[in-house]
């Protein structure tokens, strides 16, 4: 085993945009709380649910977005156990989605937790679940919801995968767009709200806004060294998967991604020995984030981004050369948006450009993904979580590695459970990754 110094060779400093984030997170799951004493709606159902058509029914809708809520819930294990052990009483699998059992176990439990930690009761029912399905899970997961807590309204949006780097058929376009053309009638007749066109266009101007503004950003992280790190950033892509059709959030993403033009500009970097570069490929293990910051300091060995925290409702197109760029949004293209009709066919056809999609279908894509984002973000290898947790981004993950060998990438597969960390082995899965880094010659850094 070989060391080097510890010297520092970029400049850092805190990132000025994160009380700010923290901020935002902490009042989304707040706002969901306290919505009925305001007056508001409460709405429910998955992270990629198409938020803009809520627009319409008004500026006092909050949402509770399940996979995010359960990353919290994984991040605190007391809590997390709680919910896992009150599903495991119940009788339900413990191979199902590990974001699903963190969520229904505190529907059973009748306990909601804030980012802080506190843990309130009761749950705060949802008025309605309104969600995407192009999970496996989605639709069961919030039909139980809805039927365990009292046969609330449920309306779910079918998304048929196509490759995201090919323009959508007509067919596959006009199927989403009737389905939320449906969507908007059901809303305004199960809520007795008139629902306002003006503040459609709005919300999906703010919404492609959100989405625009954070591939920049991810677009930024190409620098050497990199402006920001991996974990840094998973308190940030978040926004886009719980309410990016919001203007604070938009607005919050217009000041992230300046200060990171400016970080770059002054070559301030996310970790100031950063001598490594990396990328990993599905959701982390929650409970477990420390490792991000072990690897760094231990090696210098940064994590730049990943298939999930760039592709994560962020939508792409390609320039002439392959490169990631993002998708221009309605607006900038110029569509018209005069009728309803022309509104939510904009929007679907921006949200099909969503760079996640693929992962859940085609392993082939998913490779030519991971590989273009080596190439362009400059990393040296790649670490695959082997994810119990999520039947969806695990698929074709083996074949993922194989691709990435063959391509002379140097990859790493370690197991895990992004929401169940009892089946994460901490100890081991940091022997082998230490083990792996050893192997390319990665010297650790003398503390």
């Amino acid at each position: 085993m070989t060391t080097v110094a510890n010297k520092t060779l970029y400049p850092t400093e805190p990132l000025k945009s994160w009380n700010e984030a923290k901020y935002l997170r902490a009042k989304y799951y707040e706002d969901f709380l306290k919505a009925p004493e305001r007056g508001g709606l409460r709405v429910s159902g998955s992270g990629t649910m198409y938020f803009a058509l809520l627009g319409g029914l008004g500026k006092d809708v909050h949402t509770l977005t399940g996979e995010p809520y359960a990353a919290t819930c994984a991040f605190y294990q007391d809590f997390s156990t709680e919910c896992m052990e009150a599903v495991e009483k119940a009788g339900i699998a413990r191979d199902l989605c590990g974001y699903l059992r963190n969520y229904w176990g505190g529907v059973l439990l009748d306990k909601y937790i804030l980012t802080d930690g506190t843990v309130v009761s009761p749950w705060p029912r949802p008025d309605l679940f309104f969600t995407s399905h192009y999970c496996c899970t989605h639709a069961k997961w919030y039909q139980w919801c809805r039927e365990a807590e009292g046969n609330l309204p449920m309306y779910g949006i079918d998304v048929p995968w196509h490759p995201f780097d090919h323009e959508p058929t007509k067919e596959r376009l006009e199927y989403i767009v009737q389905q939320s053309l449906g969507a908007i009638e059901w809303m305004e007749k199960l809520t007795g709200r008139k629902y306002d066109d003006e503040l459609l266009v709005e919300a999906i101007n703010t919404e492609a806004r959100s989405s625009y503004l954070w591939g920049e950003t991810c677009v930024l992280n190409k620098a050497i060294p990199a402006p920001l790190d991996e974990k840094t950033m998973f308190s940030l892509y978040v926004f886009n998967t719980l309410c990016p059709h919001l203007k604070e959030v938009a607005d919050f993403y217009e000041r992230l991604r300046d200060e990171v033009a400016e970080r770059v500009q002054r070559g301030i970097a996310a970790w100031p020995n950063e001598r490594f570069r990396y990328i990993t490929d599905s959701q982390p293990p929650w409970a477990f984030l420390h490792i991000f910051r072990h690897l760094e300091r231990t090696y210098g060995a940064v994590s730049v981004g990943s298939v999930y925290s760039y592709g994560l409702q962020v939508n792409w197109d390609f320039d002439e050369e392959g490169s990631f760029v993002p998708a221009k949004t309605p607006e900038m293209l110029g569509v018209k948006m005069d009728t309803r009709e022309d509104a939510v066919r904009a929007y679907v056809n921006f949200k099909l450009k969503n760079g996640i999609l693929c992962r859940f279908y085609d392993s082939e894509v998913t490779s030519d993904q991971m590989m273009k984002i080596v190439k362009n973000w400059k990393a040296q290898a790649v670490l695959i979580h082997l994810n119990r947790g999520c039947e969806g981004t695990a698929i074709g993950q083996m074949e993922n590695r194989l691709d990435l060998m063959k391509a002379g990438i140097p990859v790493l597969a370690f197991e895990g459970n992004m929401g169940d960390y009892r089946e994460f082995d901490v100890q081991r899965t940091m022997s082998r990754i230490e083990t792996f880094f050893e192997a390319l010659g990665i010297q650790r850094i003398e503390t």
